[in-house]
């Protein structure tokens, strides 16, 4: 049964992704909010499938923490998952991208539609720049800004380098920070064919505003140890669990 409903969500992934990039680019001399539209739906339908078709449901814990204005979303990043799910689950928001991610057939042009922040991580001389000049103009049309501080998809239980970017953005753009943990991974490994049923959970903690901290290496501190805080808390449930956090989630449990 787990090979039928992968199949079938797959399927839809095939028929719906093509048929959103054309309305994305009969879309495209619209406001960018109009056609943004368009795309978060594209996500949401995946996102409804994943629960509705494979299993895989999450909840949400926090919630009271998503703030009225713009902020900067700084999530883990394990799968493909929270690509999807933080569209339905946050504002309207713009990713910051990898310039290479514009060349997949269908997804890729459908994302520069969207106008992502993109940059080229073989010049990182200029990537951060160009992170602030796009980010101002997408904080204009009041859009989120999406970032993975870690730069690329980790493994559950395991921790990644945290880059400034999104701090310095922060402090630039005079926007909120707004950390978000989740386990993901545990169910939708890195670059798996098949999605496993379950509840996801995802983490969403309290803003952090720059003027409470002296520079972009605390801030980034601050959202870093939060959010891995908050990983070894939810960890340890899914099939692709670390097992150093299946075995602490036992202990506790047994403790308990």
């Amino acid at each position: 049964m787990l090979l039928v409903r992968n199949l079938l969500y797959w399927l839809l992934v095939a028929v719906s992704t093509p048929i959103f990039f054309i309305l994305l680019l009969l879309a495209a001399p619209l406001p960018r909010r109009t056609r943004h539209v368009f795309g978060e739906s594209w996500a949401k339908l995946l996102t409804w499938a994943l629960w509705h078709l494979v299993g895989l449901r999450y909840r949400v814990i926090g919630a009271e923490n998503i703030i009225a204005e713009p902020a900067i979303i700084c999530a883990k990043h394990q799968s493909g998952w929270e690509t999807l799910a933080l569209q339905k689950i946050f504002p309207s928001q713009i990713f910051v991208a990898k310039q290479e991610l514009l060349w997949i057939p269908f997804f890729g042009w459908g994302l520069a539609i969207m106008n992502p922040i993109t940059i080229n991580r073989s010049d990182r001389s200029r990537a951060n720049n160009r992170m602030l000049e796009q980010g101002l103009n997408r904080k204009k049309h009041g859009f989120w800004i999406s970032v993975f501080p870690e730069g690329t998809r980790v493994r559950p239980g395991l921790r990644g380098k945290y880059k400034l970017g999104a701090a310095r953005m922060a402090r630039q753009l005079d926007m909120p920070l707004v950390p978000v943990a989740h386990n993901a991974g545990e169910f939708w490994p890195r670059n798996a064919f098949l999605k496993h049923p379950g509840e996801i959970t995802v983490v969403i903690g309290p803003a952090i505003r720059p003027q409470d901290y002296p520079g972009p290496e605390a801030m980034t501190r601050a959202a870093e140890e939060w959010i891995e805080a908050r990983q070894r808390e939810i960890g340890g449930v899914g099939p692709f669990a670390h097992p150093d956090e299946r075995k602490a989630r036992h202990a506790h449990s047994r403790a308990a």
